[in-house]
């Protein structure tokens, strides 16, 4: 079949199916993900001659999370579509991850005909409330003579918003015959912020005497990495980085201190609390990724808060400020440095003492982490001093992440799971390069990491693609390992084999008195089920084994176009309750529950 990429021009006579996928062409589409459905086959069965490949997955969750990680790595639109009703709604869970995540998604939801619209029919829902609180736009194509324009709209909004679109589509309306013109994308150009603003921040910064700077997500939305490092040069400022976008600001920079959040860097946190002055670039500075961590409330009291974001409605809403900048994170950086080149610092007289302390800071708490083989509560302990009963079968997780990191080839690309070892690998992720980290951000859902990271890899396939999943969220995204193989888009999985929801029972520890509901599991052989999917799959037990297994496998993707599931045995131990905010000691009031106080 020959392919035609070249997209129509002018008005010209068409099928809305044939407008809908000259828009798509239009705006660069070349991949999208989901599963095929009667409900959008007429315009599917002409992706191919328009350039576009249609990546069919095991479940539909697991396509919008492919569109989420083929957005973060490529800064471009990801496409998600499937069969309308069950098909659309099984979609939802991702789409609000993207959302938390500011992913530029568009998912197509073809409906009900309009014909059969309120008459209970078959695969029959309204799909416009499903998605309402997880989008940035919602079009809904309300005659076929439209599809074009909404199709472009929804494209346009991505971008300009930040986030999920949803482009809502009877499923009559692909059919017909209509006259249209196919729109062209439109580029939002934003601006540094407003000039009062900006004069008032530098005046800020000039007269802070230990000003800390947050690089954040909209740093490397942005491509704003190197204008947030010559800023930091300038003031001779930390630059710690928010929570789960640790690829915000480069590892091996002098500057950098490493994560806010939970089981972040306590460099970090121990600098941002002199800080007088802070600069939030590009962050939200969401209400989790910044409560005390590692027994520190490390927030300070009494600094002034610069915060830049690009949307205005998240200027203050968390943290009080000082001075809120709407604006790009690039330019709002690059209009500092300007502001402040010339100036004389209050920060400049202490600026080699500040180098010091933040080298002293780093070497501390990379000296914790090498001693830090194993979580240290009572029941941490016990399990294991159960361990020993069998020598050598189960890993330290830290032990692991340590040895991960190590391994951890330096262009990689990592995403991270919600739950207990992967919440503490936070501690050691570190990143060279923008657009390398992918986690679930403030949505924290199971069944993320595995998905997203093959997104990724479709986007850059030149780059090595690794997960981190813990068996429970493995159990929910482990079916995607036949997309890859079907599809031959290789990627490297590390499940830590735990047997239990590590994360919750934490809670069950510290608040209930280790009586365990629900928590364990019973798995079969993880490497065992990737090979019968026709992917490697290595069970690793020995320490010394784990960052040669990772080596080999990260060779196999790279080489030989392999996925590869690495199955690491851990110890029960459990690390800091990742949701200690949200829970309290039990009261009971009946006497037949007294005991369970």
């Amino acid at each position: 079949m020959s392919t035609n990429k070249t997209v129509a021009s002018g008005p010209q006579r068409m099928t809305p199916s044939e407008a809908f996928v000259e828009t798509l062409a239009a705006y660069g589409v070349t991949e999208m993900f989901g599963i095929m459905g009667s409900a959008f086959m007429d315009a599917m069965d002409i992706f191919a001659p328009a350039g576009i490949r249609l990546i069919p997955v095991v479940h539909e969750q697991g396509a919008a999370h492919m569109a989420d990680g083929y957005a973060r790595v490529s800064g471009r639109q990801g496409v998600v579509i499937g069969q309308n009703g069950p098909g659309i709604s099984n979609c939802v869970t991702a789409i609000a991850a993207a959302y938390w995540a500011h992913s530029p998604v568009v998912i197509v939801t073809p409906q009900a005909g309009t014909m059969g619209i309120g008459l209970g029919g078959f695969q029959e829902a309204n799909q416009l409330p499903m998605f309402q609180e997880f989008t940035k736009y919602q079009g809904h194509v309300t005659n076929p003579a439209r599809i074009a324009e909404f199709t472009a709209r929804c494209f346009d909004r991505a971008l300009s918003e930040m986030g999920p679109t949803q482009l809502n589509v009877p499923r009559d309306y692909f059919y017909g015959d209509i006259t249209v013109e196919i729109p062209r994308p439109q580029h939002l150009e934003r601006g540094a912020g407003g000039e009062h603003s900006l004069n008032a921040a530098a005046d800020l910064l000039a007269q802070a005497k230990f000003p800390v700077i947050i690089s954040g997500g909209g740093v490397v939305m942005g491509d704003a990495v190197e204008e947030c490092k010559t800023l930091a040069e300038r003031l001779g400022a930390p630059v710690v980085n928010s929570y789960l976008h640790n690829d915000s600001f480069p590892a091996s920079h002098p500057l950098w201190c490493g994560p806010l959040g939970y089981q972040g860097s306590k460099a970090a946190m121990k600098l941002i609390a002199k800080a007088d002055v802070v600069l939030a670039l590009g962050t939200r500075l969401g209400p989790f990724g910044t409560l005390p961590q590692h027994g520190m409330d490390y927030w300070p009291k009494n600094a002034k808060i610069i915060q830049i974001d690009a949307d205005n409605k998240m200027l203050g809403l968390v943290k009080k400020i000082t001075v809120g900048i709407c604006g790009d994170a690039k330019a709002a950086a690059a209009a500092l440095t300007q502001r402040l080149a010339n100036r004389t610092l209050a920060c400049d007289a202490s600026k080699e003492a500040r180098a010091k302390e933040i080298k002293a800071e780093k070497a501390a708490w990379e000296n914790e982490l090498d001693h830090w083989t194993h979580e240290t509560d009572p029941y941490s302990l016990d399990m294991i001093e159960e361990q020993r009963k069998e020598p050598g079968k189960y890993l330290h997780p830290r032990q692991v992440l340590r040895e991960l990191e190590k391994a951890m080839p330096g262009n990689a690309m990592v995403s991270t799971d919600i739950g207990n070892i992967n919440s503490v690998a936070n501690s050691y992720l570190r990143f060279e390069h923008p657009r390398s980290m992918f986690a679930a951000m403030s949505w924290g859902n199971c069944g993320y990491a595995f998905p997203t990271i093959i997104g990724a890899k479709v986007a850059a396939p030149d780059r090595p693609a690794i997960s981190y999943a813990g068996d429970g969220a493995w159990g929910m995204s482990m079916g995607e390992t036949m997309t890859c193989v079907r599809h031959k888009i290789p990627v490297t999985a590390v499940v830590f084999h735990n047997r239990q929801w590590g994360a919750e029972k934490k809670n069950q520890v510290d608040f209930y008195n280790r009586r365990f509901v629900a928590g364990e599991l019973d798995n079969q052989s993880f490497a065992g089920i990737a090979r019968a999917m026709g992917a490697e799959g290595v069970v690793v037990d020995k320490l010394e084994d784990v960052g040669s297994a990772l080596k080999k496998a990260v060779d196999r993707q790279m080489n030989d176009g392999k996925t590869t599931i690495l199955e690491i045995m851990c110890t029960r131990e459990l690390g800091d309750p990742f949701r200690r905010d949200a829970l309290s000691r039990p009261v009971r009031l009946l006497a037949k529950y007294k005991d369970y106080a």
